[in-house]
Parts: C-alpha cells; sequence; structure tokens
C-alpha cells in the first residue's frame, strides 16, 4: 500500500465538524492511497478527499450510484481543473441484477450557436474563442446527469450532497499539486473573469492553504433544496446567463431549462473470455476501444511481450486507424447517422487492418477512414459496492479549469466543450484531434468526446471498472490497461501505472511518457516511426474485482488520484 500524507491543520477553523456521519473525514488532514484491497466497497478518483465521501456514503448504507454522486459533488469542490457542475459526462454502469446502463449527460451547443461563430471574416479560426471565456461552454450537462443516476440511489439527496457543501463552505487544504495549479493559471483567472474569484488571492497558493468556496457552498444548497431545478432554473440559472453578459456569452435561460440527459444503448463486445461494456456516440470512447481490441485479438500480443517493439507497433498501427475513423465517422447520433454496426464489424476491422505491415510504420497519409455507409482535463471515478454494482463515471470540462470563467455569484468553472466540435473541417482542436462534418456546430448538438467509462465483465461476473481524464489519450490508455491486465495479466497497480504511449492519425506521431523503454523507442524509429516524449499520459482509475471477491483498487501515480472503501 502507499501512502502520501499529508497533516494539516488550522486552528482558526477548528470549530468546522469533520465529514460523514461519524465526522471521520478531516478535509485538513488526510491520506493519498495509491492501492489498497477492500473486501466490500471500493472507489477510485482524482482526489483522496472525494474518494473517502464516496466510501462513507456506502458504509452509511448508499449503493454504487449514491456514491458516484457524492463524488462528483465533491469534486465540483476538491477539483476544480476538472470536477464539475458547469461540465458534463458520461455514465456506464452495471447493477446487481445484470441490467446494463450508459447515461449521456454531456454538453450541448446552446441555441444561438452556428458553426461558424469561431471563424474571423476571412474564414480562419480564432483558437481564443472556443477554448477561454463564456464564447467556449457549453451548455452544464452535470447536474442533469446527477439527477438522473439518482434514480437508482438509495439515500437522501441532502446526506448525498452535504458532504460537498460542508467542504465547499468550511474549506480543505489544498495538496502541493493544486497550490501549483492554481498558481500556473491565476493570470487566466485574472484575464477571464470580472470579478474576485475563490481561485486567485493576494499571494501566492502553498500547499496546506485552505480553498474556501461560499459561492459554490451556496449554489449546492439551492441544488440540496430544490432538486435539479436548483441549477437549471432560478438563482443559479439567473447567474449563469448573468455571467454571459460578462463576455459574448450566448447560454440562456432557455438553453438551460431545456437541457436533458438522455439514456443511450451501451456497447457490448466479447475478447478472449471477457465481455467489455462501453459508452456509446457522441463518445468516441467505446467504439475506439472496440475497434482496438479486434483489431489485436487475433495476433497473440502476450506471446510479443509487454511493451516490445512488436507489441507497442501492433497497438500503434491500430490506433492510427481507429481515430481515421473517429475523424470520419463520429458524432452525436441525434444529429448525424453514425455507421456504428458497420464500422464494429468484424468484417470491417479485419479489412482495416488488411494494409497492416508488422516490419514498418504505415504513413497516416496512406490512411484514411473506412468506408462505412449507413480535455486533457477530464477526470474519472471508478466504484463498486458490496451489492455488486459498478459504476464508471467519467466528467470534464475540457480544458484544465474550462473556460477558466467562474460564475460570479454562484462559483462554479464553466466548460470550453464547444472546442471539442470541429470547429472547421480539418483544423485540429486543443487535443489535436480533426474531425469533419459529422462533429460539425449544430444548436442542441452535443459535442464529440473521447470519455470512454468501461466495465469489464468475466463469466457474466464483475471483472473491472476503469477509465481515465486524457483528452483524445483516454481511449488509447483504457486499451494499454486492458491489454496490460487480460492479456499480460497485470494487477491493477502495475496495469495503470506502466508507461502509456499513444498515436491518434493525425499528427502522424507516437507520443510516449519519458519513462518509456528507450531500447523500444529505438526500434520503432528504425521502422520509420516519429517518437515524441511527453509528460503524464491520462490519470486511469482502476477496481479489479478479484475471483474471492476482493476489489484490488489503484489509482493513477500521476497525480492525486487515490482509493478509499471499506
Amino acid at each position: 500500500m502507499l501512502l502520501l500524507s499529508f497533516f494539516i491543520f488550522f486552528t482558526s477553523i477548528a470549530q468546522q465538524p469533520m465529514i460523514g456521519a461519524k465526522g471521520i473525514i478531516n478535509p485538513y488532514s488526510y491520506n493519498i492511497v495509491k492501492q489498497k484491497n477492500f473486501a466490500n466497497a471500493a472507489v477510485s478518483s482524482a482526489h483522496p478527499l472525494a474518494s473517502m465521501v464516496g466510501a462513507e456514503i456506502m458504509k452509511q448504507g448508499g449503493n454504487a450510484f449514491d456514491a458516484a454522486i457524492a463524488v462528483q459533488f465533491t469534486l465540483a469542490v476538491v477539483y476544480p481543473n476538472a470536477g464539475n457542475i458547469g461540465g458534463g459526462g458520461f455514465m456506464v454502469a452495471r447493477k446487481k441484477t445484470g441490467e446494463t446502463l450508459a447515461l449521456d449527460y454531456r454538453e450541448t451547443a446552446p441555441l444561438n450557436a452556428n458553426k461558424d461563430m469561431y471563424l474571423d471574416k476571412d474564414g480562419n479560426v480564432n483558437e481564443n474563442l472556443s477554448k477561454q471565456g463564456r464564447l467556449a461552454a457549453g451548455v452544464p450537462g452535470t447536474v442533469a446527469g446527477l439527477f438522473e443516476t439518482y434514480k437508482h440511489a438509495k439515500l437522501s439527496l441532502a446526506t448525498i450532497i452535504q458532504p460537498a457543501i460542508d467542504i465547499a463552505e468550511f474549506g480543505f487544504a489544498i495538496t502541493p499539486s493544486e497550490a501549483s495549479s492554481l498558481n500556473n493559471h491565476r493570470q487566466d483567472f485574472l484575464n477571464n473573469n470580472v470579478h474576485q474569484t475563490a481561485f486567485v488571492k493576494s499571494t501566492p497558493w502553498q500547499a496546506g492553504d485552505t480553498l474556501i468556496q461560499l459561492d459554490l457552498a451556496n449554489t449546492l444548497k439551492r441544488i440540496r433544496d430544490n432538486g435539479q431545478s436548483g441549477f437549471y432554473n432560478g438563482v443559479t440559472a439567473e447567474l449563469l446567463v448573468g455571467e454571459m453578459a460578462n463576455g459574448q456569452g450566448i447560454i440562456t435561460v432557455e438553453d438551460l431549462s431545456s437541457y436533458k440527459a438522455v439514456w443511450r444503448k451501451n456497447l457490448s463486445f466479447d475478447y478472449k473470455g471477457y465481455k467489455i461494456i462501453g459508452m456509446s456516440p457522441p463518445s468516441s470512447g467505446g467504439v475506439i476501444v472496440w475497434q482496438l481490441m479486434k483489431m489485436i485479438e487475433k495476433r497473440n500480443i502476450a506471446n510479443m511481450g509487454f511493451h516490445s517493439v512488436k507489441a507497442v507497433q501492433l497497438m500503434v498501427e491500430a490506433e492510427r486507424r481507429a481515430f481515421a475513423d473517429r475523424a470520419e465517422h463520429l458524432g452525436d447520433p441525434d444529429f448525424y447517422k453514425v455507421p456504428l454496426k458497420t464500422i464494429t464489424s468484424d468484417a470491417y476491422i479485419a479489412k482495416r487492418m488488411k494494409d497492416f505491415d508488422s516490419t514498418k510504420a504505415t504513413p497516416s497519409s496512406n490512411i484514411n477512414a473506412g468506408e462505412a455507409k449507413e480535455s486533457e482535463q477530464t477526470t474519472h471515478i471508478s466504484i463498486v459496492d458490496k451489492e455488486g454494482n459498478l459504476v464508471s463515471v467519467t466528467t470534464t470540462l475540457n480544458g484544465s479549469f474550462g473556460s477558466y470563467t467562474v460564475v460570479a455569484g454562484a462559483g462554479f468553472l464553466l466548460n470550453n466543450e464547444m472546442d471539442d466540435f470541429s470547429v472547421k473541417p480539418g483544423t485540429p482542436n486543443m487535443y489535436g484531434a480533426v474531425g469533419g462534418k459529422a462533429n460539425a456546430i449544430e444548436p442542441n448538438k452535443r459535442m464529440l468526446s473521447s470519455m470512454t467509462p468501461t466495465i469489464v465483465l468475466k463469466n457474466n461476473q464483475p471483472a473491472i471498472v476503469l477509465g481515465t481524464p486524457g483528452g483524445t489519450t483516454i481511449p488509447t490508455s483504457v486499451f494499454q490497461t486492458l491489454v496490460n491486465i487480460i492479456d499480460f495479466k497485470m494487477n491493477a497497480s502495475d496495469a495503470v501505472n506502466k508507461p502509456k504511449f499513444h498515436h491518434q492519425w493525425l499528427p502522424d506521431v507516437i507520443f510516449v511518457e519519458n519513462k518509456m523503454n528507450p531500447i523500444t523507442k529505438r526500434g520503432l524509429e528504425d521502422m520509420g516511426y516519429t517518437i515524441k516524449e511527453r509528460q503524464a499520459i491520462g490519470r486511469t482509475e482502476v477496481i479489479k474485482i478479484l475471483s474471492n471477491g476482493i476489489k484490488e483498487a489503484a489509482a493513477d501515480f500521476r497525480g492525486d488520484d487515490s482509493v478509499a472503501g471499506y
């Protein structure tokens, strides 16, 4: 078990009660736990306080859905980089009865949006408009998604949301990485807000400082007391629309009152004795993982060896082809006929790999989408409860701290998800992803996403719950983690923490973490690949259910991610 501890106390706020029914969560002194086994229930998320709240909710009799709601509200407080009520996400779940669920609460384009809204008079893209400020924001979906999730919960909403309210109102001690992040983005907050925000102070943030968010606490109280309308109507909605008037924003009262989360049919396919359950469009992640796993299934990657040149090359060439298809064929199915049946068929996938050459790189210029007629600041939560419910949730603001705009008087950050549309066909977004007509901007449309919440069964029994943030690296990180567990027989911690790599068709580059085996890198370069080192790829959260029922929970070493349970 790996522990990082923060023992931080503040006498000025010593009267604040601890969080939870028995007051066992101390927001000023807590541990980061990277790996631990639990007999009953487990949570893995981007912040220790959020994971602890989720575990406490399940100890109080809540199920995985109660915990998922509580963790997301708490992340909106303790992880403002990506935790949110001003963004959106996807949930893939399996109930103890065997019923599977797929919930889409992705943001939508406002009614006043249009396909040319980020172009100048010459037709060139103005990148800042889709990435920073109020015009970059889509209509938030998170709160609607949490109330749809609540249909499967057990506890009162007040019980579920109160920990987040308390932490927002009385504060929590920030970690070294949180202090660094707030300091690094200080000017972004100043540039994109006309009022004082909780994220900027006169002196630099330091580890152990207390972050108090009173406006956010009041917003959460309105949700607690008034339900979904406490966000999409009334005071909070008025504050959000009022923020639009501070600079170019176009979200209206009508946009907010008409937003709805959508239940979708999840994707499901078999791989070497496992059933993998993922999210359908407008998430691209489930489709990409399906294609990737099937592209390598018959090539015995285990015999090639972990991170051997042959194994990595095979996976890279699969990634290249899947991302070419993403650019052409995937979008919001309510606006575009996604050829889902075709591009996930065995015949189509086999054809896509027909030109694979195990001796050299296939240039992306030679790879187009197959013919089919028919951020990096995201955050993931994996949860398993003692009843056998499984929940995999990925949510996002898109970029770190979203648009950097905090709704005055409401305390939450707006997303910059409009950049996930194809702002102009053939022009890459902030993650380098290229898109076309399928993902063009239209009012009420949901922008294409890379989020990949995933659940895995073996012999129809729970086996793995996983997901990750990371923009376009999300599906490739999930893919590699699954291969690490299923093919290379790794435990949850190793599967998460081994170096990752990524290829997304364009640019024609393999991005690798700097700890990648140098012999493998040289071997790939000799085959004609361009290698580019980068910092962390993703922050994967995994719970692996062992044959004896023990939950092996692992949180990624790449951040403050932490597990909790009992």
